[in-house]
């Protein structure tokens, strides 16, 4: 079957990318993740770039971020006078990350990575009621502030590298701000949906999105991010938790094989 850029892709690895997207959107949705599904599986096409693959990823993904942040939105509100905010610098550092990304290779950020990782993991796992509960520590403009810087941090970094970010912003806003695990994952999808937002606008018009594939994977991510996020409303903030350590576990994982590797 023809596909995008005259990349020749077969019906089979259609369906692979598919049930790759839906899972993808599943856990993207209750807790952020999902790249380390959809992006292993959309290198599986022959032809395509690395490039490709990163500019593709974003597109499906940022449908499915949609679909999760909508549906958050009307089941437990999140706050947007701090999505907001944080939202728009994440998206414009997002921009900047994406152009620093073909100077800059990923593998030298890899260990500060891979460290932050099991650090959070182990906070997670020794503090077994952190994020059982909303208790913000600050109110007001420091509050806000200091989403808006993490917002920043974690923007620029979805942009330059990208695996994890879901996760990365969860923690942030439970560990630094205070909220459970529930409401940060609901802002994180708002705020995940401007990263992606702002590295597609440095990459369509670079010409990088794959646009039959990535609508592919777009349509499967809709309809995981919907499953998704109504689990974890439904399940609550310790379901939530549970997933979180198990991706940041996979991306752990991962990412020390890509150092081992070389790559």
């Amino acid at each position: 079957m023809p596909a995008s850029a005259g990349l020749e892709v077969s019906v089979w690895t259609l369906l692979l990318l598919a049930l790759a997207g839906l899972a993808a959107g599943f856990v993207d949705a209750v807790v952020g993740g999902g790249g380390l599904i959809q992006l292993p599986t959309l290198l599986l096409v022959p032809g395509i770039s690395p490039v490709q693959a990163l500019a593709t990823n974003k597109l499906g993904s940022i449908l499915g971020t949609s679909t999760s942040s909508l549906t958050y939105y009307r089941r437990i509100q999140p706050d947007l006078r701090t999505a907001a905010p944080m939202a728009l610098v994440a998206l414009l550092a997002a921009i900047g990350g994406a152009a620093l990304a073909s100077s800059l290779p990923a593998s030298a950020l890899q260990p500060i990575i891979i460290a932050a990782l099991v650090l959070v993991a182990v906070y997670v796992l020794v503090k077994p009621k952190v994020g059982a509960t909303t208790e913000l520590r600050w109110s007001g403009n420091r509050h806000y502030g200091t989403a808006t810087a993490l917002g920043a941090v974690i923007g620029l970094y979805d942009g330059l590298v990208g695996p994890g970010t879901g996760s990365f912003l969860v923690i942030a806003l439970v560990s630094v701000l205070g909220y459970a695990f529930l409401p940060a994952s609901a802002l994180a999808k708002i705020v995940n949906f401007a990263t992606n937002l702002g590295a597609l606008v440095f990459f369509v018009p670079h010409g990088a999105v794959l646009w039959g594939i990535g609508l592919v994977l777009g349509l499967a991510n809709i309809a995981g991010a919907y499953l998704g996020a109504r689990t974890a409303v439904a399940r609550g903030s310790r379901f939530v938790r549970v997933a979180f350590v198990l991706v940041v576990s996979v991306l752990i994982v991962r990412l020390v094989g890509d150092v081992l590797r070389g790559g």
